[in-house]
């Protein structure tokens, strides 16, 4: 992997990191999604007309990301009602690269340098450690953590491969968030009109900056994937769960034992380690 997508990679998971403890800090977590997820769509739209357009081939992948990603917010919003960031997000997370390194030598034939293997699964027995760290509080979030990191997975294989047939990784990526948006402007108007204007006045901001954030995190990401495998650009990635740690602890002030963030640091030399394939 070449330093510039590597450094691409670690700017979008601290994107990622930030955009997820906006969710968590938010009084109502759906609404709070709901109104990233607009904002990310009004951003591609203002942006679409500029940007080359992705080859026909790749609709029925940008189609079948647009179900999972919508999936995937929803259970965002459901898991930091009932569990830590600092518990969840990792797992959530963590858990993908596995799956996606797993399904991309399968199904994609990609083969991987050893350091990048060694990298994975170092990365991977780091969000183990995490899990175990929180196994004495409340669980309650820990089954969809791991359903959700079937999600991730499954769209980062579906995006993995729609992006590089686009021939346009911009586009590809502003239309994903463009179509996956207006489900939740339809939600928020249809069920609880009054209550998003209320949450729109009062936290525009804090909307725009999750919007600006979910947008470029994934879209500098798919932008790695025409440069470098696609698992190991979906295990970097995971390095967000280092700066979600810290945000954690530091920003939402939730308690970090010595076990959650040694996990962390192993992470991190996970992500070292990997910069090496």
């Amino acid at each position: 992997m070449s330093l510039t997508a590597f450094a691409t990679v670690l700017f979008a998971a601290a994107l990622h990191a930030g955009w997820n403890a906006i969710v968590k800090g938010g009084r109502d977590k759906l609404l709070s999604t709901a109104l990233i997820a607009v904002f990310a769509s009004a951003i591609a739209a203002a942006a679409l007309p500029f940007l080359a357009q992705p080859a026909p081939a790749s609709w029925p992948y940008i189609l079948g990301s647009v179900l999972l990603q919508c999936g995937y917010f929803v259970l965002v919003a459901r898991i930091y009602h009932v569990a830590d960031m600092s518990l969840a997000y990792p797992v959530m997370r963590g858990a993908a690269p596995l799956l996606v390194a797993l399904a991309s030598i399968i199904l994609l034939h990609e083969s991987l340098s050893p350091p990048a293997v060694l990298g994975i699964a170092i990365i991977c027995a780091g969000v183990l450690g995490m899990a175990a760290a929180g196994r004495g509080g409340d669980s309650r979030g820990l089954p969809l953590a791991l359903l959700n990191a079937v999600v991730i997975a499954s769209y980062t294989l579906v995006d993995g491969v729609g992006v590089r047939l686009s021939g346009a990784p911009a586009g590809y990526a502003f239309w994903i968030f463009l179509l996956t948006g207006l489900p939740f402007l339809a939600w928020a108007l249809a069920r609880r009109r009054q209550d998003f204007a209320a949450y729109l006045a009062r936290h525009a901001r804090t909307g725009l900056i999750g919007g600006i954030g979910t947008s470029a995190s994934y879209g500098l990401a798919l932008w790695a994937m025409t440069l470098a495998p696609v698992a190991t650009v979906s295990a970097l990635r995971e390095t967000s769960i280092l700066f979600g740690t810290a945000i954690s602890g530091l920003v939402l002030h939730e308690r970090l034992g010595r076990n959650r963030i040694a996990a962390a640091g192993l992470i991190a030399a996970g992500a070292m380690v990997l910069r090496l394939g």
